[in-house]
């Protein structure tokens, strides 16, 4: 067994954390494994919001987060926000982008962007930005590989009031709305009824389907 499987088994949907703060370095470490997560045409259309204030995360956990017992006691909250709207000054960012990064000419990637233009942009706002909420999940699943890796335990949420959300942290006034938490920090022994629990998966050849 390889040792990205051992870490896999290992790492749960933790119920109950114990407010043990996770290092800087290995929360830098998925960080880094989500921004570096694949997206559509690579544009990562989604920002993620890093929340560690206690005072924050104990009013996200009493108004908006249906007092999921996670909220408060993890040490960070990692919120995937998607971009509300799809604008072209994004996509000419993304462009100039890049040109930057791989020294290339912005008049190289003409096509590209033209390519951007004609397929995503020409789509409807709700189209948009459920496309952009998939991609967001792209990176969640990094997070949580990264997480597993470190030996950091994290819980992927979705039961919480996404306007409320939006609205303590200010998102819609920045163009986005909140789409997925991930709770990341430390199983707490005691009290999560899950910590000895075994993994419930589908056999292999249910799962998978052979062509």
């Amino acid at each position: 067994m390889s040792e990205l499987i051992k870490k896999l088994n290992w790492r749960y949907a933790t119920k109950r954390m114990n407010g043990q703060t996770v290092p800087q370095e290995k929360l830098d470490n998925i960080l880094e494994a989500i921004k570096l997560a694949p997206s559509s045409v690579g544009l990562q259309p989604y920002n993620v919001v890093v929340v560690e204030d206690k005072e924050l995360k104990d009013k996200i956990f009493h108004e908006a987060a249906s007092r999921q017992a996670q909220i408060p006691d993890a040490s960070h909250l990692l919120i995937f926000a998607a971009w509300e709207k799809l604008t072209s000054q994004h996509v000419e960012d993304y462009i100039k982008l890049i040109a930057s990064t791989r020294n290339v000419s912005i008049e190289s990637l003409a096509g590209f962007h033209s390519s951007i233009n004609g397929g995503i942009l020409s789509r409807g706002e709700d189209v948009n930005f459920d496309w952009a909420a998939r991609q967001a999940y792209i990176a969640l699943g990094h997070g949580l590989v990264a997480a597993a890796t470190e030996e950091v335990d994290a819980t992927p949420m979705e039961g919480f009031d996404a306007a409320k959300l939006d609205e303590i942290l200010g998102l819609r006034e920045k163009g986005l709305r909140s789409v997925v938490i991930l709770t990341l920090g430390y199983r707490d022994h005691e009290k999560d009824p899950l910590v000895n629990a075994k993994k419930v998966r589908r056999a292999h050849d249910e799962l998978f389907i052979s062509i």
